[in-house]
């Protein structure tokens, strides 16, 4: 071991990651449906959707930094961060099977539906992420056990994001073709999900270590400005955000790619499922890799496979589909390698206090990272509307269907392929402001 930390008990190893069933769920469906719900079965014009989608994970990033400063200064006898899990995570399952049961005309009700219910979805998911992502950088200072302790979180997200991204459409289409009872009966499955996964973690978590240190004192503006002072993380969380949105977009085109590109419903299920899947036997491997040459650059190998299949899957649509499915398990393979790494490095910096005071504001890091992370996701979507609208998308109800002209099918191709690649290309830029992973790196060979 790299310092005197105790390696972590295997229950708590393991069972932290339950909670990403939930993270990796909610992190995905709303991405994955909610524009073509929007768009295909209340009728709402794209333009108009990608605000809808936008605007409710927009409040997270003013949410989940104060989730994070209260669960700071939380002096619970169970827990610092333990508590929030349970009542955030149950809110967040009640709510979001709420979203879809509402109104499906008017339009303007529909819509403000929707709208208002997602601005509560993600104000319980603020205090059930915030705390969950702040445990790590607590649990243990060790840079190598960091790693392993995200190691089954990713591989529990991955099956997570399979599970729920590959079987949710199949229970939306159960019902029929874009059918509003589809979407219903799709929304009280996955908040059982929910539910699963955010007792899981509250459950598994008890007795879980937490590293003692001091609150830092000031009000929430100090303790950001604290955190935008950390170069570190500062270019860490760049990078990281503007990630997210590439992924983002992806998630928002599935649908799309799968009716208009690949025209079969269940190809939605299998770019999922070859998405995601080779996460499931890479993860391991990328912590190995990290292990050895550092997380750093692991996370700057992953995001260039990433990008590589992001343009293969150009090449590929709409018509080779053997190499559709490859080129996403390419991107997949990098999107694992992102997740762990990202996660690791997180953790290293939020516990990482330059001053030397050890004070503790890892909740307002954790609320700063998810809220970056949320905003990128919820971007994707949006512009990925927003490409669909420049491309002449035609919008439908479940009643009428429409013929979409080539220049919307050259729109979802582009917007689910090229501009995700540029996107993650960038992100790599201010990476090379990050330096501490080598000093970490670097005290945990000289110790171990």
């Amino acid at each position: 071991m790299s310092d005197t930390a105790a390696p972590l008990p295997k229950r708590i190893l393991n069972g932290y990651g339950l909670g990403s069933i939930a993270t990796g769920t909610f992190g995905t469906v709303p991405g994955l449906l909610l524009l073509p719900y929007l768009t295909d079965v209340l009728g709402i014009a794209a333009g108009v959707a990608a605000f809808i989608v936008f605007v409710p994970k927009a409040w997270d990033v003013v949410m989940n930094p104060l989730a994070g400063r209260i669960s700071d200064r939380s002096t619970n006898p169970a827990g610092r961060r333990r508590p929030f899990l349970l009542k955030g995570g149950l809110a967040l399952a009640v709510f979001f099977a709420l979203m879809f049961a509402g109104p499906t005309s008017p339009k303007g009700l529909a819509g403000a539906w929707v709208v208002a219910l997602f601005v509560l979805c993600a104000t319980a998911y603020a205090f059930f992420q915030v705390p969950y992502i702040a445990m790590p950088a607590e649990m243990t200072e060790d840079y190598q056990e960091r790693t392993r302790l995200m190691t089954p979180r990713v591989i529990i997200i991955a099956v997570a994001i399979l599970i729920s991204g590959a079987t949710a459409p199949l229970v939306v289409n159960a019902f029929g073709e874009k059918t509003a009872a589809g979407y219903r009966a799709m929304g009280l499955y996955v908040a059982l999900l929910l539910a699963l996964g955010v007792i899981g973690a509250w459950w598994a978590t008890k007795g879980a270590p937490e590293r003692q240190s001091v609150s830092a004192e000031g009000g929430i503006k100090e303790q950001l400005a604290a955190v935008a002072g950390h170069r570190d993380f500062r270019a860490l969380l760049t990078s990281f955000v503007i990630q997210s949105l590439g992924v983002g977009l992806m998630l928002a085109g599935v649908a799309y790619v799968a009716e208009d590109l690949l025209h079969k419903k269940a190809a939605a299920s299998l770019l999922f499922a070859a998405f995601v899947g080779p996460a499931l036997l890479v993860t391991p491997l990328w912590a190995k890799y990290a292990h050895h040459r550092g997380k750093l650059s692991g996370f700057r190998v992953a995001s260039v496979l990433m990008v590589l299949g992001m343009l293969l899957l150009f090449v590929a649509l709409p018509a080779v589909h053997a190499l559709v499915y490859v080129a996403a398990a390419l991107v997949g393979i990098g999107y694992a390698g992102g997740q762990i790494l990202s996660l690791a490095m997180f953790a290293d910096a939020a516990g990482h206090d330059p001053s030397g005071r050890n004070e503790n504001r890892v909740g307002v890091f954790s609320g700063v990272w998810t809220a970056g992370e949320t905003l990128g996701l919820a971007l994707g979507p949006a512009i990925f509307a927003i490409v669909l609208a420049i491309g002449g998308y035609l919008s439908s109800t479940a009643e009428h269907t429409v013929t979409q002209p080539d220049s919307a099918l050259w729109a979802i191709r582009i917007g689910f392929t090229l501009v995700p690649a540029a996107l993650v290309l960038i992100s790599l830029i201010p990476l090379r402001a990050y330096r501490l992973d080598e000093r970490l790196a670097h005290r945990a060979t000289i110790t171990s």
